[in-house]
Formats: structure tokens, sequence, C-alpha cells
């Protein structure tokens, strides 16, 4: 299971260091692609595998769910770990987050995300005003 936070640098390449905890779970290669907001995610091949397989039930008449399949797996790109536990993130993918230079690397149960550091701020920030309504939120749901 990821979990945590992490805080790394890009370097001049656009590299970026991933946790040695994340590479345990993940593997030594693993899939990263634009996620819901401005963050990515980094799924493992088998938990790709697992959610892709559920978007490709998604009936083709429904053009959100199409409309996000087709992001996601436009902009998905294998990435390895250098020796240093470096991956290279592609510019697009830089640019989907805004990160010029420092990230942060969170832990989601089944993938982890990378964000820019002030792309993590200000979505701490409006969920930590959010929290008490997703509270009660969960409770509807029997969490």
């Amino acid at each position: 299971m990821l979990i945590g936070e992490y805080s790394h640098n890009l370097d001049a390449k656009g590299r970026v260091f991933m946790p040695a905890k994340f590479r345990d779970d993940l593997g030594e290669s693993f899939i990263v692609t634009k996620g819901v907001g401005k963050c990515l995610f980094v799924f493992s091949k088998s938990e790709w595998e697992n959610f892709a397989g559920k978007l490709k039930d998604l009936p083709v008449s429904d053009v959100a769910a199409q409309s996000f399949t087709r992001m996601l797996f436009a902009s998905a790109c294998e990435c390895e770990g250098d020796k240093q536990g470096r991956i290279l993130l592609p510019q697009r993918l830089r640019d989907h987050i805004g990160a010029i230079k420092e990230t942060v690397i969170i832990g989601v149960m089944t993938r982890a995300e990378i964000w820019s550091k002030e792309g993590w701020e200000e979505y701490n920030d409006s969920a930590y005003k959010d929290y008490e309504e997703t509270l009660a939120k969960l409770a509807e749901l029997g969490i």
C-alpha cells in the first residue's frame, strides 16, 4: 500500500526522485499519466492493467468517460528509475502539473501522485476547508 508524503526537486533534465518505499511497490517499471486535477497518477503495471480493465467496460456513448479515457491513455508513459531512483517526467506531464522545481509525491493506496509543491499546497488548503463535509459524506457511505 502506498502511503506518505515526500518532497523532491526536479533536476535540470526533468527527472525526479521516486521514494524507495514507492519503488518497492511500483516495481522496476511503472506507468505515469495525467491525473484528476493538477497531479500525475503513478501506477504499477498490474494496477494500471486493473484500472484499465475497469475503464474498458465504460459505454462508448458516455462522452465524459470517453474524454477521460482518451486523456488518460494519450498522456500515459512507461517510466523506469535510473540507478539513483530518478524517473524522467516528459515535458507535457511536467506542464500538466505546473512543476518547475519542487514536487510532492504522495501515496494514495494503490497509486502514487506527483504534484507541484504549489499545487499540493493549494489542494490541501481547499480540501481542509471541506473536511467536515467530506466526513459527513463518508458517514453517509457507511465509512
